[in-house]
């Protein structure tokens, strides 16, 4: 018997949109140092990643600590902020990640229903 995750994980694939399967995944998250809400986004987005895109995505991690010019780049004004660079159009989520549903949507992987 599936429990309620298993359930709703299933859900979601069959709603993923047909970018995943068509190309490769460029994710960018900008951190600052390794604080509990960067670790907890790097860790939901690793998930996400295995269990939504087959992995079929590319993770940069970018520590704003260690490189802050970098935040221009990509017109960065929170932390954590996770940037979908490929596939087009640019998608920005900010937070650590932990609304699984509101992250797929945003980054249109499954589709707002």
């Amino acid at each position: 018997m599936k429990n309620n995750n298993e359930k709703t994980n299933a859900s979601r694939r069959t709603h993923v949109s047909g970018k995943v399967k068509n190309g490769h995944w460029i994710l960018k998250l900008y951190i600052a140092g390794r604080t509990p809400k960067s670790v907890k986004a790097l860790n939901n987005l690793k998930l996400i990643c295995q269990d939504q895109l087959d992995g079929q995505c590319r993770i940069e991690v970018i520590d704003l600590l260690l490189k802050p010019k970098l935040a221009r780049d990509d017109q960065i004004l929170a932390i954590p902020t996770l940037v979908r660079k490929l596939p087009l159009p640019m998608k920005r989520i900010i937070g650590d990640l932990s609304d699984t549903e509101k992250v797929l949507i945003g980054l249109d992987i499954i589709n707002h229903d």
